[in-house]
Formats: C-alpha cells, sequence, structure tokens
C-alpha cells in the first residue's frame, strides 16, 4: 500500500475568515495601484512603427582622424643637407622628427612605409633628428646615422634607419660593415662627434615648430609652405587627411 506522508496541520492563521478576506482585499488594492501606474498595462503610441529594410546600405562611420595642428616657422627642405627618401621634387614632403630609440617611432615606421606607398611621386619622406634626452642609445645612433650618410650616402643613410627599427640593431661597426663602408673611417667619423651641431640644429628647428615629443612628423605643402604637424604614432589615415587637404 502506498504511504502518505500526513497534511500539515492547519494554523490558526489560515483557519480564521477574516484573514483570508484581508489578504484578498489586499491584493485586489496592489492590482488596482499598478495597474493605475502602468506597470501591468502594455504600453501604447500613436506613432507607426518603421519599417526597416534589412538591405539598405549602412552608411559609414565618419573619418575620426584628424587634418593635424597648425605649426610654426618648419625649416625648408634642403636636398644638399636632409635625408629624403622619394621624389626630391615632391609636391608634399613628410618630415618626421625622429629619435632611433623611441619605441613610438619604431611602431610609426611601417606607418610611413605606407605613406610613401600610397602617394608615390606626389610625397617624399624627410626624417630629422629629435633624440630626447631620457634614451641613451637616441643621440649616438643620430651620430652613427649622419657618419653612415657621409660615408655611404643618402641610400645607406636609410639602409641604416630601416635596420635600426626594424631589427632593433645597435651596433652600428657592423651595420656600417654589412653596408660596405669603411669599418676604420666610420669609427673615426662617429669618435670625433662631428655631426653633434647639426642634430642639435634640427632638434631646436624642430621645436620652434612646434614638435614637443617623437615621432613629430610635419606635412609640409613645399610650394605654399603651409604644414600641418601629425603627432605621436598614428594610423595612416591620419596623414591621409592632412596630405589630402594640400593636394586638392
Amino acid at each position: 500500500m502506498a504511504a502518505f506522508a500526513p497534511a500539515a496541520p492547519a494554523t490558526a492563521t489560515s483557519n480564521n475568515p477574516w484573514f483570508v478576506v484581508s489578504v484578498g482585499l489586499l491584493c485586489f488594492i496592489a492590482g488596482f495601484g499598478a495597474s493605475s501606474f502602468g506597470v501591468f498595462s502594455s504600453v501604447s503610441t500613436d506613432a507607426p512603427p518603421v519599417a526597416v529594410n534589412p538591405l539598405a546600405p549602412v552608411p559609414p562611420t565618419p573619418p575620426t582622424a584628424l587634418p593635424g595642428e597648425a605649426v610654426g616657422d618648419v625649416p625648408a627642405v634642403d636636398r644638399n643637407t636632409d635625408h629624403i627618401r622619394g621624389n626630391m621634387n615632391a609636391e608634399i614632403s613628410v618630415i618626421e622628427y625622429s629619435d632611433f630609440e623611441c619605441p613610438f617611432c619604431i611602431r610609426h615606421h611601417p606607418t610611413m612605409k605606407q605613406v610613401m606607398e600610397k602617394y608615390g611621386d606626389k610625397v617624399n619622406w624627410v626624417y630629422r633628428h629629435f633624440p630626447l634626452a631620457f634614451h641613451p642609445k637616441a643621440e649616438p645612433a643620430a651620430l652613427a646615422s649622419e657618419c653612415i650618410a657621409e660615408l655611404g650616402g643618402n641610400d645607406a643613410f636609410w639602409k641604416f634607419t630601416d635596420t635600426v627599427f626594424e631589427q632593433n640593431n645597435y651596433d652600428y661597426p657592423a651595420i656600417a660593415r654589412d653596408l660596405g663602408i669603411n669599418e676604420a673611417g666610420f669609427k673615426t667619423c662617429f669618435d670625433s662627434g662631428r655631426h653633434k651641431q647639426k642634430v642639435q640644429d634640427q632638434m631646436a628647428g624642430g621645436s620652434a615648430a612646434g614638435v614637443n615629443g617623437t615621432p613629430g612628423t610635419i606635412v609640409l605643402k613645399n610650394a605654399s609652405g603651409e604644414a600641418k604637424l601629425v603627432s605621436g604614432a598614428v594610423p595612416l589615415a591620419s596623414f591621409e587627411a592632412a596630405i589630402d587637404g594640400f593636394l586638392q
């Protein structure tokens, strides 16, 4: 025979008829109040529903890149003293004030190559020195790069720059040797410190133009001297905004 649990004994409260009436009255009042405030009622509006076409094209997101900041007087590009990559007669010069030890400059280097790929002969890339005092390798690397340029020319300078940024290589005599530059001649140049004034002059020129950190990149319209400063390691779109404005 199946066993059943005995029913729980009724409490005095549940057997009281006034208790049942009181509970019912309270439920009625609560329900009336809630419906008055719209808790249990559905929300309605007179506005017709808006039809959404799932095939409609999504509008493009507005660009967030800024066209750059205004700058002070920018030293003109000089093909005899500047390190220029690309078309010497380009309409636009993108002047990078940089530090060979700066991690943001390392991140920025591929972006500058993207700029050159995109704009071709319309743009050239100018490298100028801006070694920061708290980077101990920055000024020696700048001096080494100038010795490389003195002994090997403009192409050797840019190969040195690629090697330092892309390989994190600061063995300057070894780089000179790999570039076919006389190692003894390089050592004599480097030990003399004879390019230190040029490095300091470039840093002063960058500061006067508004550069206060690295990379500080100035987009310069050579014909008019108009310029914009693009600060930091930013995406290609930031340079497009500045360059396209000058090419229009």
